[in-house]
C-alpha cells in the first residue's frame, strides 16, 4: 500500500494519477482510495476539489460520493470501508494509493488500531450541549479530564472533543479514543508527503478558495440545500460550505464568507502538518520539484515492506 499524504492545495490528487500511471507502465495496475473526509459526500465537488470522473484518466477511485448529504461521517465506519477497497485491490494484484489529507481517516487506514464502541444517547447528549454552550465548554471539561488529549486534539475542533468525551464516559479515558504514539503498521506501507513552503502554501490556498467561488460554490451549496445539507452533522460544518451556507442565509457577505473560508483553510492546512510530522518512514518531497512522480516512484519501489 502506498500513502499520498500532507496539507490541502499541495496537489496530492494530481501525484496519486502520476503514480498510478507509472505503476501501470511497469506492468503493476494501481487503484485509488481516497481519503479526504468530505470527499465521501455526493454532490460535494466544487469545495473538496474533487476530481471528476474525466479527471481520474481512467484509473479506479474508491470511495467517492459514498454518502448522502444528511449522513454523519465516522472514521470508524470509514476505516472499515477503505480497509475492505484497500484488501479488494490486492487481492486483484493491484496497488492500492491511499490519498487524502483528513489525518484520523489515514491514520485509521494505516495503523492498526481499532475504535471504540460509540453510545448514541451519550453521543446525542454532548451533541445538544455543544449546540447550546459551543465548544469551549466541552473543551475545558475534557481538559480536566486529560490535558495531553485535549491538546492533541485543539480547542476548535467540536466533533472530535464530543468523540472523546462520549469515549471517556463509555471506557473511564478519553486515551482510548486516540492513536498511540508508537502505532503498529495495518498493512506493508509506503509514505509520501507532499510539502510546500509556509508563504508559498498561504497563497496557494487563498488563491483556491477564490477560484471556488468563481467556479460556483455558492451554486452547488445551494443545490445541496434542498438535500438535506443543514441538517448533515458532517457536511454542512465543511470548510466552505458552511460559510456559503451563512452567505444564502444573509448572515455574511460574499467577501466575509470568502474571507472566513481562507482563514478557516489556512488554519486546517497547519494542523495537517503538525499531524503529520509525527509519521515516522515518510519521504517528504516538495510539491513543485522537478520531476516529482519519478522521484516518488523511485522511493515507493526501492524502500522495503514497513512493519
Amino acid at each position: 500500500m502506498i500513502a499520498v499524504i500532507g496539507p490541502t492545495g499541495t496537489g496530492k490528487s494530481d501525484l496519486s494519477l502520476d503514480l498510478a500511471e507509472r505503476l501501470a507502465g511497469r506492468g503493476r495496475p494501481a487503484e485509488i482510495v481516497n481519503a479526504d473526509a468530505m470527499q465521501l459526500y455526493r454532490g460535494m465537488d466544487i469545495g473538496t476539489a474533487k476530481l471528476s470522473v474525466a479527471e481520474r484518466r481512467g484509473i479506479p477511485h474508491h470511495l467517492l460520493d459514498v454518502l448522502d448529504v444528511t449522513t454523519e461521517s465516522t472514521v470508524a465506519r470509514y476505516q472499515d470501508d477503505a480497509r475492505a477497497a484497500v484488501d479488494a485491490i490486492i487481492a486483484r494484484g493491484a496497488t492500492a494509493i491511499l490519498v487524502g489529507g483528513s489525518g484520523l481517516y489515514v491514520s485509521s487506514v494505516l495503523y492498526d488500531f481499532q475504535f471504540p464502541a460509540s453510545d448514541p444517547v451519550i453521543r446525542a447528549r454532548l451533541e445538544t450541549e455543544l449546540a447550546a454552550e459551543g465548544p469551549g465548554m466541552l473543551y475545558r471539561r475534557l481538559a480536566a479530564l486529560d490535558q495531553g488529549v485535549a491538546e492533541r486534539i485543539g480547542s476548535q475542533n467540536a466533533r472530535r472533543i464530543v468523540r472523546a468525551l462520549e469515549v471517556a464516559e463509555i471506557t473511564g479515558s478519553p486515551v482510548a479514543g486516540m492513536l498511540p504514539d508508537q502505532p503498529v503498521y495495518w498493512r506493508p506501507a509506503r509514505i509520501v508527503g507532499l510539502r510546500a513552503p509556509r508563504d508559498e502554501l498561504v497563497r496557494r490556498l487563498d488563491a483556491r478558495v477564490e477560484r471556488m467561488w468563481a467556479d460556483g460554490l455558492v451554486d452547488e451549496v445551494r443545490s445541496l440545500v434542498p438535500l438535506g445539507l443543514e441538517r448533515g452533522i458532517t457536511a454542512s460544518r465543511a470548510i466552505g460550505y458552511a460559510q456559503a451556507l451563512a452567505h444564502l442565509a444573509g448572515t455574511a457577505t460574499e467577501a466575509e464568507a470568502i474571507g472566513e473560508t481562507q482563514q478557516l483553510t489556512r488554519r486546517y492546512a497547519r494542523r495537517q502538518v503538525s499531524w503529520f510530522k509525527r509519521y515516522a518512514d515518510i519521504r517528504w518531497l516538495d510539491y513543485d520539484a522537478p520531476g516529482l512522480a519519478d522521484e516518488g516512484l523511485a522511493f515507493v519501489q526501492a524502500t522495503g515492506p514497513k512493519p
